[in-house]
């Protein structure tokens, strides 16, 4: 990555505690970062960081003009307000889009959307197939993930079914979606049969079988003959998700220099 702007696009990405998953996630943050050209910062602070020493060194990286990204590592340790860290991070610096979901995931005013969201959304066009008015079904209404998904859609101008665990005649309504993002959290909540021949399915859960295998919500044996374009678990959102985190440091770093 060139220095067009006398620098490059800086990321600092803060993990509290010894979370194995959150290790082996920020460490591919780190690497793909630096990987593409970014100056990439892992502060790690031990699990019995206060809330305040944790406060602090977001304020310091808020005023540090040489950042553009700041991320903290979910989840915090219990002792820690989650809502006040994610509060505390400087919106035209939240590369995980969390204020962005409450701002329309507008680049305007330097906000972004948030990272697996806009992964979905970039997978589905990488097909080739067109967005704007398909029915589009959202199986999961979390606040990471499903809500925030379903607004990108339809900012997409798709027309969108918001569906979960506990929707009734699940499979007769995907039967009629050409997009399914299946964001719920529970193996084989789609199969098959449930697929409209030739549909997008992308597939956001991840989930231990009882193989002991990564699998995510979708049954990919059974989905994939049926399926137009089908993301597999791993190795489909999660990367892509990495991706768009780099893309929205890029935006925060264009929004800073450009002012």
């Amino acid at each position: 990555m060139d220095e067009t702007y006398g620098r490059r696009p800086g990321l600092t990405v803060i993990i509290v505690g010894e979370d194995p998953a959150s290790q082996v996630y920020v460490r591919n943050k780190e690497v793909n970062a630096i990987k593409v050209g970014l100056v990439s910062e892992v502060i790690r602070m031990p699990e019995q960081t206060t809330q305040e020493e944790l406060l602090a060194v977001i304020d310091r990286l808020n005023a540090d003009a040489t950042v553009d990204g700041i991320l903290v590592q979910l989840p915090v340790p219990k002792h820690i307000d989650k809502d006040a860290v994610i509060a505390a991070v400087a919106p035209d610096k939240d590369v995980d889009g969390f204020f962005g979901m409450k701002s329309g995931f507008t680049l305007k005013h330097g906000y972004v959307a948030p990272c697996t969201p806009r992964a979905c959304i970039h997978l589905i066009k990488t097909t080739g197939e067109t967005i704007e008015g398909k029915h589009a079904l959202v199986v999961g209404r979390g606040e990471l993930v499903g809500k925030p998904v379903a607004t990108l859609l339809l900012n997409e101008n798709a027309t969108v079914t918001i569906a979960h665990s506990r929707t009734r005649n699940l499979g007769e309504i995907a039967r009629t979606a050409d997009i399914i993002i299946a964001a719920v959290g529970k193996p084989n909540i789609i199969t098959g049969d449930m697929v409209k021949p030739g549909a997008v399915l992308i597939d956001v859960g991840i989930n231990r079988g009882a193989d002991g295998k990564l699998c995510g919500d979708i049954n990919f044996s059974g989905a994939e003959p049926v399926a137009g374009w089908i993301t597999p678990v791993p190795g489909g959102v999660g990367p892509m998700t990495i991706a768009m985190l780099i893309r929205n440091t890029l935006d925060c770093y264009l929004n800073h220099v450009r002012l």
